[in-house]
């Protein structure tokens, strides 16, 4: 179970995390995205995620706007139950 953190730039991921996925194999593991953002939710990260790792397993991530992260505590535990993180 991988959990991937980014911001979201320009309806994305950073340059960066795209190499990341790009330079290993992730196949037959979980991919679990989580970003923070200023308006565009995950924007098309999990599409793009999911081209870079086909062979992988993405559940559906989490987006918080930026202003937000401090006070986002209940929607992050709301997030890990809904997936099954924790019990």
């Amino acid at each position: 179970m991988i959990f991937l953190g980014y911001p979201n730039w320009w309806g994305t991921m950073p340059m960066a995390v795209f190499t990341f996925l790009e330079e290993y194999d992730f196949s037959g593991k979980t991919i679990i995205p989580f970003c923070t953002h200023e308006g565009s939710g995950l924007g098309h990260s999990e599409k793009d995620i999911a081209k870079l790792c086909p062979n992988s397993d993405i559940l559906k991530g989490l987006a918080i706007r930026g202003g937000s992260v401090n006070g986002a505590e209940k929607d992050i535990s709301r997030w890990f139950q809904k997936l099954g993180v924790l019990s």
